[in-house]
């Protein structure tokens, strides 16, 4: 994933900040702005759509949780929520929110990349299943099939939850399929694998693309 991605920084602590500043600058990630509360946020998030917003839980006036919640609905921006330790029961209500992902203070340069890597990444698939799927209930129902896809891909592959979810989206988009049947194929392909295992059968299994080995 390119770091030249554009972020909002939402933090009413400009020491905390400044630090979020400068790592994210010292990763290649471009600050287009920063605000200390969640109005702001949202208000910059609207204006300024950027790649991210990485927002503190914790605001004067609109609280990073409401916040969130606006910018996911609108789909502005995937969101990163800051946290404290005490907070963690916060967690919760900001993944309800539409938060993809969080951070817990104090962390490191090391902590901010997989997070954000994280975030995006669910952000854009979310944003390829409302074009794909119409309904709410089946968009549940096909992240529940990816989620279970990417382990399996993951676990397989030794890759991380982005690069599984890429090259799902890849084959969706190279085979003329949906991401659900893309999916889908993953998940018949281990369960053939498992059962030949299980029974000590010869024949070959699906590949995880759901093709099969020339007779």
């Amino acid at each position: 994933m390119s770091k030249s991605l554009s972020v909002v920084i939402a933090e009413d602590e400009a020491l905390i900040r400044l630090d979020l500043k400068e790592m994210l600058e010292e990763e290649g990630y471009i600050v287009a702005g920063e605000v200390g509360d969640g109005a702001s946020a949202v208000d910059l998030a609207q204006r300024l759509r950027p790649d991210l917003v990485i927002m503190d839980v914790k605001m004067p006036g609109l609280d990073g949780i409401s916040a969130a919640e606006q910018i996911s609905a609108e789909r502005l921006a995937p969101v990163v929520i800051l946290t404290a330790f005490s907070q963690r029961d916060l967690v919760r209500r900001a993944s309800d929110a539409g938060a993809m992902a969080y951070l817990v203070k104090p962390f490191t340069r090391a902590d901010l990349v997989p997070v954000i890597e994280i975030a995006v990444s669910r952000f854009q698939e979310i944003t390829a299943l409302d074009s794909e799927v119409a309904g709410l209930r089946e968009r549940l129902e096909v992240r529940k099939l990816l989620d279970r896809a990417k382990g399996l891909l993951q676990a397989d592959r030794g890759i991380t939850e982005a690069e599984a979810f890429r090259w799902i989206q890849k084959s969706s988009m190279d085979r003329r399929m949906t991401m659900r049947a893309v999916a889908e194929e993953v998940l018949e392909a281990a369960a053939q694998k498992a059962a030949a295992e299980a029974g000590g059968q010869d024949a070959p299994a699906a590949g995880p693309d759901g093709t099969k080995p020339a007779s």
